[in-house]
């Protein structure tokens, strides 16, 4: 590359960027090609190694390129020379110069043009054709003809005619034979076309028996024989690779004709006419097999000493017995389920049989009430209606806050004695007026007191009877205070406190340390 100054390097990026605003014409290379003035310095700039001043794409491009193989091929049928003598080193056969006696492709005479010097044949024009791509070279149609189609079409439509007109004089035969051909005759002059009513292309019912029949000759070890070899495909079938011309889609062997995938997936199954080989595979015996030899894979991976391949026999006895113990057990677990729920297919017991449906009259507003008549309704096998506890509604009738109670008496406790609506009453206060309560603390203390006075005489022994008027009116009302100081005096064995406290009075009981605990509080 030659040396340039600052100025030359200022002016030839002052023109790159007039080429890029398109103000300036695009640069050319050495072949006379414009090149884009977007592309980087460093691409259009050659290698030092090519002794190129000028910027140029070559060296970007396929240096390999041998060029496109044209459509040329050889000509079909073209002569170059008609002899009248045998050549010496012509074909004996033929007597023409371009080909071998081995490669004359001619009917083998009786006597050659090389003994009878007659109907020499001409020589053909022989081309060497170097076809260098990789298509052209593969390509099965190259020198095909599409012209020579034509004539196959027009033998096929005068040979269609001819059978109409066949079919058309048949026709007429048959109507003269039958002397109504005064009627029918019109009918067929009129159409004109030759057309038959039914449709020829679909088979006969006397066709359909012999159609999938294929005539061949078989051998067999005792002589030669004419047999015949059903042919499972018909003329309505679908090839596979027409189902679903989308290139990506399943993919078709031409050689074997097999198509394994589903080249229709999104298709609903009950509109496909067909699923893929593999969708046969699977049918059969395939998922009994499939079962056998998971059962002996996982066999073997727990430890037991079987294989498929080694020992079938075992494996076939092993999993045979593991399906009958499977058998067993189900039968077992349903036994179970229906002999504690029942079943729904087994018949209705007589009980059950009475409560499905009465003749009684009932008759109902339209709000749903009972005007006229007993409502009977139809109980489950269950117990229903149990009252207990002298309760005159059932345990789940009332609902409140998130606990299920009596309708009654509004208890939250199951096995609670009725109250009844006093009960209620008292909830509802409770609930109006809230569990917390304001207590005095000086009472509470008396009442401490009272209570370590009652425990320190039952420890000494004081057994003393009780006196006549214990149990006047109001003697054994307890106050909230005393309910209090019995909470706090109450042992509590999950205390995790019990055991310092203890300690640090000296082994005493917690219940008599219930007061320094109140006043800790």
């Amino acid at each position: 590359m030659a040396f340039k100054t600052g100025d030359e390097w200022r002016r030839q990026k002052e023109l790159d960027e007039a080429r890029k605003a398109g103000l300036a014409p695009a640069e050319v290379d050495e072949n006379g090609r414009e090149i884009n003035p977007h592309i980087p310095q460093y691409m259009t700039t050659a290698p030092w190694y090519l002794n190129s001043d000028k910027p140029t794409l070559k060296h970007q491009r396929n240096w390999n390129d041998k060029g496109k193989d044209g459509t040329q091929w050889y000509d079909r049928g073209v002569k170059v020379f008609q002899a009248t003598k045998y050549r010496k080193g012509a074909c004996e056969n033929c007597g023409a110069m371009t080909h071998k006696t081995k490669d004359c492709l001619e009917r083998p005479r009786s006597k050659g043009a090389k003994w009878t010097n007659k109907n020499i044949a001409p020589d053909e024009k022989v081309e060497d054709l170097k076809l260098t791509g990789f298509e052209s070279k593969r390509d099965r149609w190259n020198g095909y003809d599409s012209k020579e189609y034509a004539r196959v079409v027009d033998r096929f439509e005068q040979l269609e005619e001819l059978r109409k007109d066949i079919k058309k004089k048949e026709q007429l035969e048959r109507i003269h034979k039958k002397d109504e051909a005064a009627e029918v005759a019109v009918d067929v002059e009129a159409s004109g076309d030759g057309t038959i009513d039914e449709d020829e292309t679909k088979i006969k019912e006397e066709e359909e028996a012999g159609f999938g029949e294929v005539k061949k000759r078989v051998r067999t070890t005792a002589g030669g024989s004419t047999g015949s070899v059903r042919n499972l495909r018909i003329r309505e079938d679908i090839a596979k690779y027409l189902l679903n011309l989308d290139v990506n889609s399943a993919y078709y062997d031409p050689k074997s004709r097999s198509m394994r995938e589903d080249p229709q997936p999104d298709k609903p199954a009950s509109e496909k006419l067909f699923h893929g080989d593999n969708f046969v595979r699977n049918g059969g015996e395939y998922a009994a097999w499939q079962s056998l030899t998971l059962h002996s894979i996982t066999a073997h991976d727990k430890g037991l000493d079987v294989h498929m391949q080694a020992n079938p026999s075992l494996a076939e006895m092993l999993y045979k017995q593991f399906k009958e113990k499977k058998d067993q057990l189900e039968d077992k677990s349903k036994e179970d389920v229906v002999k504690k729920y029942g079943s729904a297919a087994a018949p209705l017991p007589d009980e059950v049989k009475v409560l499905t449906g009465s003749e009684r009259y009932v008759e109902y507003d339209r709000a749903g009430r009972v005007i006229k008549g007993v409502e009977v309704k139809a109980k489950s096998r269950y117990e229903e209606d149990v009252i207990i506890n002298n309760h005159t509604c059932v345990w789940g009738s009332w609902w409140r806050d998130g606990t299920w109670g009596y309708a009654c008496c509004h208890s939250n406790m199951k096995n609670s004695y009725c109250t009844g609506k006093a009960g209620a009453m008292a909830a509802a206060q409770v609930v109006e007026d809230g569990p917390d309560l304001e207590l005095d603390p000086k009472k509470v203390d008396a009442a401490l007191r009272k209570l370590e006075e009652c425990e320190r005489a039952a420890v000494d022994g004081d057994r003393s009877k009780r006196k006549h008027n214990s149990l006047e009116a109001g003697a054994d009302d307890v106050t909230p205070e005393e309910m209090e100081a019995y909470y706090l005096k109450k042992a509590r064995g999950d205390d995790p406190l019990v055991a310092m406290m203890q300690a640090q009075n000296g082994g005493v009981s917690a219940a008599v340390t219930g007061t320094a605990g109140y006043e800790l509080l």
